[in-house]
């Protein structure tokens, strides 16, 4: 008899624990689950265009979201769009949740064809002649209302790839080459 009291008991318990956490919000039962959602949102600054979307769900990349991604981080100068590099999404999203950023990122170049960058490696001793930009493994990008220098200190700090500060400019460069800062 104490047998069946015990498993009895333990049913009891254990139905009271399914039953409590049925009751907690959505939110917190999603941050005990080893799935989850990285979304983001882009404005590009050129063109006017937006994309956002969830890129990224229950461990699965989204072909769709990053397709259209890709084509509103596109070289507007030769309207030319190449696939963007997975990690370079990751790596904007793991900035946007370091600096608690929940707006659409602001950005000033994704893609670059090899015509564009040699025009504009020629007219500045800023930009790079192989670029990774032309690889489709760098944004420069700004988020509004967070100051340059506290974006570019969380992308250091995050160590995901190549960093660079362009306050001058408006801009911070991300990139998923080596880890380096300039």
């Amino acid at each position: 008899m104490s047998v069946v009291c015990s498993s009895r008991r333990q049913l009891l318990l254990g139905l009271g624990g399914v039953a409590m956490f049925s009751m907690l919000p959505s939110k917190a039962q999603a941050s005990r689950s080893t799935t989850g959602v990285r979304s983001l949102g882009f404005y590009n600054r050129h063109t006017g265009e937006r994309g956002q979307g969830s890129y990224w769900i229950d461990g699965n990349y989204q072909s769709e979201i990053l397709t259209d991604f890709s084509q509103v981080l596109r070289d507007h100068r030769q309207n030319e769009s190449a696939p963007m590099d997975k990690r370079l999404f990751d790596f904007a999203f793991k900035l946007t949740e370091e600096l608690s950023f929940e707006d659409e990122l602001h950005v000033i170049s994704g893609y670059r064809s090899p015509k564009t960058n040699a025009m504009l490696a020629k007219n500045s001793n800023g930009v790079a002649k192989k670029s990774y930009h032309m690889k489709g493994m760098a944004l420069d990008l700004a988020l509004p209302g967070v100051k340059l220098a506290h974006i570019r200190e969380a992308a250091i700090e995050l160590k995901l790839g190549g960093v660079g500060y362009y306050p001058n400019s408006g801009f911070v460069h991300i990139d998923t080459g080596p880890v380096r800062n300039w």
